[in-house]
């Protein structure tokens, strides 16, 4: 089964920006790439997510803020993050859902927004 394997987050002061990036290790047909995020005590929750026909969505909390974008020949999917808010603090996991409905998950990584 495809890995994926995430990269980009760390420590950025209020208003800055990160990049976080998701590279499956094999090829996945995939119907829906996401980025969740999840706080200590807290369900996780979707940030956002774009199908395979490249229509995305977002939370309310980052629409603006933040950018989903997928390069396929690469398999990677992107978060762009800019005007990051201390609320934006958390660990970020991309999920992947197959076409044939098998859900991936990266290993997280984490985002601290902090002066």
């Amino acid at each position: 089964q495809a890995r994926l394997v995430e990269s980009g987050g760390g420590l950025v002061q209020p208003g800055g920006s990160l990049r976080l990036s998701c590279r499956a290790d094999e090829s996945i047909f995939a119907s829906e790439r996401a980025w969740y995020r999840q706080v200590p005590g807290k369900e996780r929750e979707v940030v956002a997510s774009i199908s395979m026909f490249g229509v995305t969505n977002y939370a309310d909390s980052v629409k603006g803020r933040f950018t989903i974008s997928v390069d396929d020949a690469k398999e990677t999917l992107f978060l762009q993050m800019n005007s990051l808010k201390p609320e934006d603090t958390a660990t970020y996991y991309c999920h992947v859902l197959s076409i044939g409905q098998l859900k991936y998950w990266g290993q997280g990584t984490q985002v601290t927004v902090s002066s």
